[in-house]
């Protein structure tokens, strides 16, 4: 069988093996064991010249060989490479890992260079370099050696413990141990000495040293079970089975040491999941795929040992491939802040290029004719200009910010792990905690316009319950009476009676269990034998029970559900399924299985009957099996309409099939099939083809319903998130009805929503009728949109004008189907190829113009179809594959330019949660595939509201408050120098003592801001659940964006000319108390200084200072770092201007007794006060202002949030009261109307209004109203 089975081949015993093998297992006689030579078995087919040919071809096609224990065989020109000018090396790795980055020689020169890669260190650089050119300079080296240092120190110290780190893990692991075939023996060998080629022998428990084949394992048929939670983080087992070859000779070390085989497989990729192959041993191939393969990180579990041989070592392992740089995603604001670096910077060189233009001035005006001011240097006013030039770029350098990143990461850590620690987002049944697994998209979080949504997993539970079936048009799994009415209390059904029921599962159609003991409908028998027989599951019966292993939930409940109707899957071989029915065991040869895959969205398995009969079973969605039935199946209406209404009901359906095949038939095919699996290019095309082939004119057996429950608050979760007007699309692959009526159960879609459809459902299954005509209608528009373009500049205004009037709530429901045709994604049939002439000039630049036509066509209607979609105020797609899904978020990304989140629980939607701006799993039943993918996960969909609402929001606006102030403090800051300048020749000197400007930003200034940025709230997260509206400031960049930009810009000017003013007016010609002139430029540089200090630092009482004004969450930790950093600043300059310090460092120090002297003078501190008053007065009196008369949603709130803590409180202990009064009439409270479960017994949707999508194109086309059909 294939994928289950050996495919073989046979060679001729001159032919050279050419591909990769694996080998399956199965019981073979001591006599077969001890030939240890495969024989060729009827189901191989002899290689003639044709197939030999074509061997040639493949081989140069693949390139991947490996050869087992035979070195030199690796030591063959084709498999060297030139590694460095002539050396050349071999490009099959040794098995020794290096994960870090650094050696003791290569740690400083190599670090330093990956640091200044980046712009901001590579600037101070440059600035530090500048400062050494003594013509330049008016600041001291330190001034910028320090802070960069500082910067640079944290970030290497950082770095070198991580290496430390990994520098500890390679040791440890390229130093374990493994049993390796050496000199025809198993010796004890280190993992960095394995070897491609290698034949290892692993033991229980232990860790996988490489990728291998599997050749043979100690449990029965070659099982294998491993653990791969270091791969994808999933700690359930997974099953691998050796080639059914290699199982029956490959078991003693004589056999492992003579084996010769020739493996020829696909380039070291890093996809998990794919391996295709081939063995060649002995003139005979055997495909190979992922389910032969161990993977290096996998565990061995529950088997004694195995045997593998090495296909894959060290860095061409795919857990290696995958540890590479992962695509990484920027936020909003990141872009922004970037913009607005080089912004500052441009405003810097401008600012200095002026005031070298100034200076130039001043030297030809003053300074020439000023004798006093000579230097010696007889340099010419432009020169001397051009050198200033260069020293204001050295004194206005802290306009570029050099811890803005190192502070804005230092936030975005703590924000990430407040959600990590964020307790109401646990949760216990799986003790799963929310994670951050980034720490670069935390306010991006706050800024959401669109959730698109998987819905099995993500919405609802994904555990899966046998609820109903449809056989041969007749519907079972209602509970009804003999009257043929429901029963409220209907009575489970008894599955004493057979031996192998599941005690978990319940079912209350006494009738259908009536039905299969008697035997008489030989329909049902046949049903649950397509369900026992049609699938990959795995059992363990190790422990005396059945244990089943799917791969998907759906399966393992159809599994069980057959088991306990009588039809039991009891074990199974690469070759063999051994089922009892109704107890009775029986085994049949199973020739192949056509697995499941997201295109094909069905599978298929060909057994043979123990009569010699072949048939196929088939299940899958109803879309691809209608189209392969055989046209005169009677009960295909019938199922139709029973599908419609298990859909109704929620229910996820499948249809079920088989066919007869005959002998020769299958030979035919099977030589095909055979073909393809060992194909080393475009394997998977193949087969899909072949399978194609054999599914066709099926009779159809009925369906099955299975009910997936929603997940705990779902529907408040949906509420909430569309209050805060975010856009929420559910992408699933179910039907039409099942997830529209998920939709109303999830309050998605309600009855006041007007429903619009791709595809009218009510037509006939031919889907083409209806997408033509919604292609047709879209078209139209698209026509008129031209027409007007050309028109008139009044016409060109209405292109894109909406699609709907008015402002109803819509809903958009559509197909995978219709996405493709109107999307013009379907794919190309191949033509055939044909000779041509070679193409004119001409002919040429017309086939060039029709391409760029049709590229332009497709892309109209794709910003057509992405218009359409988000005027509505919910989407469903129906019935589409993992990359549709990822197709529609890139779609809106590109055409909308909106911040998209992705979220899933599955493998399916790990593209979709890659494509968008945040990507969100949840650790659900399907793996881990979607948690390891994603930006953020959790447990359930519920915790999303807080993820986004709470710490979304809130981290959307501390890094907004942080960057505004960030700049504010920083222009405050530096501009005091331009004014400066206006009373020293524009001269490049500075304002501030040297230390001063050295410690500003790293410590007199930093701390208070930094904790605005981790710990601000302007509501409590009660509030902000409450109140979603709130949401809406990050949606529409209100707090942080260019104009705020320019207002910090402004504010921190007019707050420069405040300090630098006040005391320059108010030391003019004055007189200090001890009769000495205080208006020395060492007590003004301190004067300004200190009033800086407190004006960014300080608030007491309502006359705040800037950070405390706008912190609106004060805790101990802000107040101590608001009166911490200005004790520090007063600490340290007290220090620095002492006589001591002088002593030592008399050219660094050189404001001695400045402070002391200074800030002894009354009149000193009344200027200060003066500064600080001048300037913080007209933002306390706008803030006043504002929360009274222009209060924000969130001032509103605030001021009435006493009022809301008190309602809950009274609201919690009025529902503590109630739950003493009698339970008797607590059921009315369930519902104030009549619910759906009439409609639901009815079977018919629950939808209230529905109107076909292309009756509202239609008029909105043409005369611009909605068309509804009810």
């Amino acid at each position: 069988m294939i994928s289950e089975r050996d495919s073989e081949t046979t060679f001729d015993e001159d032919s050279q093996p050419n591909d990769e093998v694996m080998p399956y297992s199965d019981d073979e006689t001591e006599d077969e064991l001890d030939s240890r030579q495969p024989t060729v078995e009827p189901g191989q087919n002899q290689i003639n010249r044709e197939t030999k040919e074509r061997r040639e071809t493949l081989k140069k096609d693949c390139s991947w060989q490996v050869k087992a224990n035979d070195p030199r065989f690796y030591e063959q020109p084709q498999f060297k490479r030139t590694a460095f000018l002539c050396f050349e090396k071999s490009k099959y790795a040794g098995n020794e890992i290096k994960t870090y980055k650094y050696n003791p020689i290569t740690f400083l020169p190599l670090n330093l260079f990956e640091q200044f890669k980046r712009a901001a260190n590579f600037y101070f650089l440059v600035l530090l370099i500048l400062q050494s050119i003594p013509q330049i300079t008016t600041l001291s080296w330190y001034t910028t050696l320090v802070p960069l240092l500082l910067v640079l120190g944290i970030t290497a110290v950082k770095d070198l413990v991580d290496d430390i780190t990994r520098h500890r893990m390679d040791n440890e692991v390229n130093n374990r141990m493994c049993e390796v075939i050496r000199d025809g023996r198993f010796k004890n060998t280190k993992w960095k000495d394995i070897k491609v080629g290698d034949i290892i022998r692993l033991k229980k428990n232990t860790f996988v040293p490489a990728d291998i084949l599997l050749l043979s394992s100690s449990e029965p048929n070659s099982l294998c079970y491993v653990e791969t939670a270091e791969l994808d983080g999933e700690t359930n087992l997974k099953f691998k089975m050796a080639l059914e070859v290699t199982h029956r000779y490959l078991q003693e070390e004589s056999a492992m040491a003579d084996f010769n085989g020739l493996i020829e497989c696909e380039e070291p990729n890093n996809r998990l999941d794919k391996f295709a192959g081939t063995l060649f041993w002995r003139n005979t191939s055997y495909s190979l795929d992922a389910d032969k393969i161990l993977l290096r990180g996998c565990k061995i579990r529950n088997t004694d040992f195995c045997h593998g041989m090495v296909v894959f070592a060290g860095a061409d392992t795919k857990i290696m491939k995958n540890s590479g740089k992962t695509r990484f995603k920027r936020t909003k604001i990141d872009s922004l802040m970037n913009y607005m670096v080089y912004t500052i910077f441009v405003v810097l060189i401008l600012l200095s290029a002026g005031l070298a233009i100034g200076h130039t001035y001043w030297e030809q005006q003053i300074g020439n004719s000023s004798w006093y001011l000579y230097d010696a240097q007889d340099f010419s006013p432009p020169y001397r200009g051009f050198l200033n030039f260069w020293g204001y770029i050295i004194v206005l350098n802290t306009m570029v910010p050099i811890s803005l990143y190192v502070s804005v990461e230092v936030i975005r850590l703590g924000q990430s792990y407040f959600i990590n620690w964020d307790l109401q987002m646990y949760y216990p049944e799986k003790d799963t905690a929310a994670k951050a697994r980034t720490t670069t998209l935390n306010e991006q979080l706050g800024q959401i316009h669109y959730i698109f949504s998987d819905k099995t997993g993500t919405l609802t539970q994904n555990i899966m319950t046998f609820k109903k079936c449809c056989i041969n048009g007749q519907r079972y799994g209602d509970c009804r009476d003999g009257a043929g009415q429901l029963q409220n209390h209907p009575e489970q059904v008894d599955f004493s009676w057979n031996t192998y029921a599941d005690g978990k599962f319940s079912f209350y159609d006494h009738y259908l269990i009536e039905q299969i003991k008697s035997g008489k409908e030989p329909e049902i028998q046949k049903f649950f034998f397509l369900l026992a027989i049609c699938h990959t599951v795995m059992v363990d019966s190790s422990d005396g029970q059945l244990n089943y292993q799917a791969a998907s939930p759906d399966e393992g409940a159809l599994v069980t559900a057959a088991r306990n109707f009588g039809y039991a899957f009891l074990s199974r071989t690469q070759n063999t399924i051994t089922i009892s029915e109704m107890g009775i065991e029986r085994t049949y040869d199973v020739l192949a299985i056509l697995d499941f895959n997201s295109d094909r969205k069905r599978m298929s398995v060909i057994v043979r009957e123990s009569g010699g009969n072949i048939k196929l079973y088939c299940k899958g969605a109803d879309t691809v099996i209608y189209e392969r039935l055989h046209p005169r199946n009677l009960k295909k209406e019938a199922t139709e309409e029973a599908l419609d209404i298990f859909a109704s009901e929620t229910l996820r359906t499948l249809c079920l099939c088989y066919r007869d095949i005959s002998h020769d038939e299958f030979e035919e095919w099977n030589k095909k099939l055979v073909e393809a699996s060992v194909a080393t290019t475009n394997r998977d095309e193949a087969l899909d083809k072949v399978y194609e082939e054999i599914e066709k004119n099926l009779i159809l057996l009925g369906a099955t319903a299975i009910e997936d429950k929603l997940q705990d608050g779902v529907p408040e979760t949906i509420s909430r998130l569309s209050k805060a007007d975010i856009k929420i699309w559910v992408l699933t692959g179910d039907k039409k009805e099942t997830a529209e009526n998920i939709g109303f159960s999830c309050e998605l879609l309600t009855d006041e929503t007007t429903i619009c459809y791709g595809e009218d459902i009510r037509q006939v299954k031919s889907a083409k009728v209806s997408t033509s005509l919604s292609s047709a209608l879209l078209q139209t528009r698209l026509e008129n949109q031209r027409n007007r373009a050309g028109s008139s500049t009044h016409s060109s205004l209405r292109m894109n004008e909406p699609f709907f009037q008015g402002s109803r709530d819509r809903a958009l429901i559509i197909t995978g189907s219709w996405l493709n045709e109107i999307l013009l994604e379907k794919k190309k049939k191949k033509k055939k190829l044909k000779l041509k002439f070679p193409r004119t000039a001409e002919e040429e630049k017309k086939q060039s113009e029709k391409r760029r036509g049709a590229e332009a066509y497709k892309e109209q209607q794709q910003k057509n179809f992405v218009d359409l979609a988000c005027e509505c105020r919910a989407v469903i797609c129906c019935r589409v594959t993992p990359k549709q899904k990822a197709m529609v978020v890139e779609l809106v990304k590109k055409y909308k330019k909106a911040i998209t989140l992705a979220i899933g629980d599955g493998a399916n939607d790990v593209n979709m949660i890659k494509t968008a701006h945040i990507g969100v799993g949840i650790s659900g039943q399907e793996g881990m595939q979607a948690v390891m993918s994603s930006d953020y996960s959790f447990g359930q969909f519920r915790y999303l509201q807080r993820l986004l609402l709470v710490h979304g929001r809130w981290s959307y606006i501390r890094m907004c408050k942080f960057l505004r102030y960030f700049f504010y403090k920083n222009f405050a800051f530096t501009l005091v120098h331009i004014w400066y300048s206006f009373f020293n020749g524009f001269s490049a000197q500075t304002a501030y003592e040297d230390w001063f400007i050295t410690l500003y930003n790293v410590l007199y200034s930093s701390l208070p801001v930094l904790l605005v940025g981790l710990l601000d709230q302007d509501v409590s997260d009660k509030l902000s659940l409450r109140f979603p509206r709130l949401y809406v400031l990050g949606q529409k960049d209100l707090l942080f964006n260019y104009k705020k930009f320019f207002l910090s810009l402004l504010h921190g000017a007019v707050t420069s000319l405040i300090i630098f003013f006040i005391p320059y007016g108010a030391y003019l010609k004055t007189m200090g108390q001890d009769g000495e002139a205080p208006s020395d430029y060492q007590s003004f540089a301190v004067t300004a200084a200190s009033s800086l200090i407190f004006i960014v630092n300080f608030q007491a009482t309502f006359v705040c200072f800037q950070i405390g004004l706008d912190t609106s969450y004060w805790t101990f930790v802000n107040a101590f770092s608001v009166f911490g950093s200005i004790a520090l600043y007063f600490g340290i300059t007290f220090d620095f201007h002492s006589a001591g310090i002088h002593v030592l460092f008399p050219s660094g120090f050189q404001f001695t007794g400045t402070a002391p002297n200074a800030l002894r003078q009354l009149y000193l501190w009344l200027t200060m006060i003066l500064s600080i008053a001048i300037c913080l007065l007209p933002v306390v009196a706008q803030r006043f202002l504002s929360m009274t008369i222009w209060p924000s949603e969130s001032d509103r709130i605030q001021k009435n949030r006493k009022k809301y803590v008190a309602e809950q409180e009274w609201k919690r202990r009025q529902s503590a009261f109630r739950r003493g009064v009698s339970g008797r009439r607590s059921a009315y409270a369930f519902s104030h109307q009549r619910g759906y479960a009439d409609l639901i017994a009815s079977g018919r949707s629950i939808r209230k209004k529905r109107a076909p999508l292309d009756a509202v194109l239609g008029s909105s086309v043409t005369q611009g109203t909605d068309a509804h059909q009810t």
